[in-house]
C-alpha cells in the first residue's frame, strides 16, 4: 500500500517511543503516510518488528530499536541512532507508558510507584534530555508526549498512573518553556479510554461482566476511542499546522473531561 497523505510531515525526522501497538503504532502508520522518516522503539520486540513491517508496507522509511525507556542509556542509544540514520531529528513523541499494577492505594508498594514513573515520567525526561540538543542545534522541534485524562481528574485511572500523568502534564509544560526559546515545541495528549494492549484488562473485565456496551457511556459521545483518533491529535501537533502552540495538554477524550461527568449523570 502506497503513502496516502498529505506530506504534512515530509522530511521530517520522527522518532515514537512505544511504538509496538496501540497508539504508538497507530502514529507510527500516519507519519509514514504523512512523509516523516521514522525510528520506532519499544521493550516489546515483537509488536515493534510487526509495527516496522506495516510502515513499510506503506512505502515508509523506518528503523526500529528496542528500547527500555526506564533506562537512560537506551534512550540516549535510540536518540544517537536517529542521528546516526537519518543525520537530524525533527520530532519526537513520547508514547510509552504502562498502567501499573491494578491494586488499591493500600495495597500498593513503592516499587510499583517507581517503575510506573521511571517508565511514564522518567522515560519522557531523558528523551527530551537528549533529543533537545539536536533539536536546539537546528533551532527547531516539536515534542509530543501521551499523558492521560488520568493526569486532569480522579476516577480514569490507578493512582501510580494518575499521579504520573499528571507529572507528564506538568513537564510538558515546564519543558516547553525551557525549550520554547529554541523554537521547540512541547506538547502533550490526553486520551480518554481507548481501545489499546495496555488498556484491555479494562475492555477483558467489561466482557467478562456483559458490559462491554457500557464502555465510553460517561463520554459526552457515548464511545471509547479508537488509536487512530489520538495519533491524529499527535500528528497536528508534530506538524508545522501546529507551529504557534506549545506547553498544552489536549484532552483526546470524547468529551470525558468537558463537564463533571458524575456516576448516574448519563443516560
Amino acid at each position: 500500500m502506497k503513502k496516502n497523505g498529505n506530506g504534512r510531515l515530509k522530511g521530517k525526522v520522527a522518532v515514537i517511543t512505544g511504538a509496538a501497538d496501540g497508539i504508538g503504532r497507530a502514529a507510527a502508520i500516519l507519519f509514514a503516510r504523512e512523509g516523516a522518516k521514522l525510528v520506532l522503539a519499544d521493550i516489546n520486540e515483537k509488536g515493534l518488528e510487526e509495527t516496522v513491517m506495516l510502515v513499510k508496507n506503506q512505502d515508509g522509511t523506518v528503523v526500529g530499536k528496542p528500547t527500555d525507556v526506564s533506562k537512560e542509556s537506551d534512550v540516549e542509544a535510540l536518540i544517537d541512532l536517529a542521528v546516526k540514520t537519518y543525520g537530524q531529528i525533527d520530532i519526537l513523541c513520547n508514547n510509552a507508558g504502562i498502567t501499573g499494577q491494578f491494586l488499591g492505594l493500600e495495597q500498593e508498594d513503592g516499587a510499583d510507584w517507581q517503575n510506573v514513573y521511571a517508565v511514564n515520567v522518567l522515560g519522557a525526561v531523558y528523551a527530551i534530555k537528549h533529543a533537545a540538543k539536536h533539536m536546539r542545534s537546528r533551532n527547531s522541534g516539536a515534542i509530543v508526549n501521551t499523558a492521560s485524562v488520568a493526569g486532569i481528574r480522579a476516577g480514569a485511572g490507578l493512582n501510580a498512573y494518575s499521579a504520573s500523568k499528571s507529572a507528564v502534564i506538568n513537564f510538558t509544560k515546564t519543558a516547553a518553556c525551557d525549550l520554547g526559546g529554541y523554537n521547540i515545541r512541547v506538547n502533550a495528549v490526553c486520551p480518554g479510554l481507548i481501545e489499546t494492549g495496555m488498556t484491555r484488562p479494562i475492555f477483558d473485565l467489561a466482557c467478562d461482566k456483559g458490559k462491554v456496551d457500557k464502555l465510553g457511556n460517561r463520554c459526552e459521545l457515548r464511545r471509547y476511542g479508537r488509536p487512530e483518533e489520538v495519533a491524529r491529535a499527535i500528528c497536528f501537533l508534530a506538524s508545522d499546522e501546529a507551529s504557534f502552540i506549545t506547553g498544552q495538554a489536549l484532552p483526546v477524550d470524547g468529551g470525558n473531561t468537558a463537564s463533571l461527568n458524575l456516576p448516574g449523570m448519563k443516560v
